[in-house]
């Protein structure tokens, strides 16, 4: 499809993008729970949740979680209290805890950064999920609640995921949860003394409908057996 088909032309016959009535700057994420059936997301507090963090983390013995990010690992819960009060304080992010309601602990986090209230785009990043909350209902439900908040309470029209381009399990996540791929900065930056080559994808406001009530079947109860075992897996978008 040709551009003068996709989009309105103006008065000089030149494509231009479709017209936003009435837009105005969305708010920021407010710092208070997100609660759902099988967690909670709540701002991240290091009295609260850094030793439990720490220790939740410490179960995946082998590295890979922090292989990624640009960030940990950390040896002593010292050195993760200071990064936690220090880089993830500031007013540019909004970091969460990600606590299980079956056992009250702190298993994960989750944050909402790069937000630009004027054009209503948010990212969510800096995902990291202890070994116990990885690849769980919990998981997904943490980052239905966190959509739901950027579309629906806030008005955000674009919802942002980036990771490292050869992190195969974020790409992954990000194609399940239903962010389309826009394409890969080649040497965007460099991460631990490595060219780390960042891959882009995102769901926008007119895409959320259909991701949202895929969300809510998958999360229904009755989605799952006996064992937490689902039924029916968390359908992808069409194209």
């Amino acid at each position: 499809m040709s551009e003068r088909a996709r989009h309105p032309v103006n008065d000089l016959g030149q494509p231009v993008g479709t017209a936003v009535a009435g837009w105005t700057a969305r708010p920021a994420p407010p710092r208070t729970a997100m609660a759902g059936r099988l967690c909670r997301v709540e701002p991240l507090d290091p009295d609260r949740h850094a030793a439990a963090l720490h220790a939740a983390f410490a179960m995946e013995r082998e590295g890979r979680l922090w292989t990624y990010l640009p960030y940990g690992p950390f040896a002593r819960l010292e050195d993760f209290r200071a990064h936690i009060a220090s880089a993830w304080s500031g007013p540019e992010r909004v970091v969460h805890a990600v606590v299980d309601l079956a056992s009250e602990r702190p298993l994960g986090v989750a944050s909402y950064l790069n937000i630009d209230a004027a054009a209503g785009s948010i990212e969510v990043g800096g995902i990291t999920y202890a070994p116990a909350l990885a690849r769980s209902a919990a998981a997904t439900e943490a980052m239905y609640l966190m959509m739901r908040r950027a579309f629906d309470e806030l008005g955000y029209r674009r919802y942002a995921w980036q990771c490292n381009a050869l992190n195969a399990a974020s790409r992954a996540a990000a194609a399940r949860l239903g962010f389309r791929y826009e394409g890969t900065w080649r040497q965007a930056s460099v991460t631990k003394g490595r060219t780390r080559d960042t891959a882009w994808f995102s769901i926008l406001d007119t895409e959320w409908p259909e991701r949202r009530a895929a969300f809510e079947r998958w999360l229904d109860p009755a989605n799952f057996d006996r064992d937490g075992r689902q039924r029916a897996r968390l359908a992808r978008p069409v194209g």
